[in-house]
């Protein structure tokens, strides 16, 4: 009979011994995400950090605005035409607002100027307002301010030689404008003038198209746009004028219609007298 071997007696562990520990490798990797972070914050602060003031001031800049409109105490308003391309309805334009005791501004383009230099004088000569529409309808803001200045000087210098008046008042071509294009304007010695109503009459939609968006809710002080070669701008005047006529509203130029002194505008375009310290 074979005897079992002999059982090897069992080591005892002593009460303090422990598995070592492996490393812990959360601190590392905190350390290396907190030097990551330290490092982009520096980073954002030396590329940002210069630009902080100009950002700040180019939210600051405040924006240029030609007058839309006009705060007026009494019951007047502005028709303006805008005259770039054709000539042949002016005279009858000019006969209307005649019948209807009505003055009005014509913002003219140099190079209408060119064309149709007997209708500059008629315009005068009737008691009209003749403003700067430029000299070549350039978009503006496409332009340097030098540019500009020639621009401008170029379209006076037409008309103060058939007339004998410089025109006082601009008005950008397509109403497009920025703050240097108001900025040079005034410099120079104009006021910028958009509008409140817009006829749209050159999208040329018919007679009562034309005559409801220029009569619908104006009041005093608004600034109407017009264009001398539109469509239908024969046929609607008389019924858009006497329209003007029945709410008391008399119509001058808009140079006229512009406030004297110490003046500002809101951001809607709106001229107010300054208020008083």
């Amino acid at each position: 009979m074979i005897e079992p071997a002999p059982l090897k007696p069992r080591r005892r562990r002593s009460m303090d011994w422990a598995p070592p520990e492996k490393p812990n490798p959360r601190p590392a990797l905190w350390i290396r995400q907190t030097a990551l972070a330290l490092c982009l914050a520096l980073l954002v602060f030396c590329y940002a950090g210069p630009l902080q003031t100009d950002a700040t001031a180019v939210v600051a800049v405040k924006k240029e605005l030609p007058v839309y409109s006009v705060e007026r105490e009494d019951d007047v308003i502005s028709v303006t035409f805008d005259a770039s391309w054709g000539g042949d309805k002016t005279l009858q334009i000019l006969d209307i607002l005649d019948q209807y005791d009505a003055k009005a501004t014509f913002y003219l383009v140099g190079i209408w100027v060119d064309k149709y230099p007997d209708l500059v004088r008629a315009i005068h000569e009737r008691g009209h307002e003749i403003g700067n529409h430029s000299d070549q309808h350039d978009h503006m803001p496409q332009l340097s301010a030098d540019a500009m200045r020639r621009d401008l000087d170029a379209m006076s210098d037409k008309v103060e030689a058939i007339t004998g008046v410089r025109p006082t008042l601009f008005r950008a071509p397509y109403g497009d404008y920025n703050n240097q294009v108001i900025t040079v304007a005034r410099e120079e010695g104009y006021e910028a003038v958009q509008w409140s109503v817009d006829s749209l009459d050159w999208k040329n939609r018919g007679v009562e198209d034309l005559i409801r968006r220029a009569t619908n809710g104006v009041k005093k002080g608004d600034i109407i746009l017009f264009h001398n070669d539109s469509q239908y701008i024969v046929e609607a005047l008389p019924a858009i004028l006497e329209h003007y006529r029945s709410l008391g509203l008399k119509m001058i130029p808009s140079g006229e219609i512009l406030l004297e002194g110490d003046t500002t505008i809101d951001v809607q375009g709106r001229q107010h007298p300054a208020p008083e310290d």
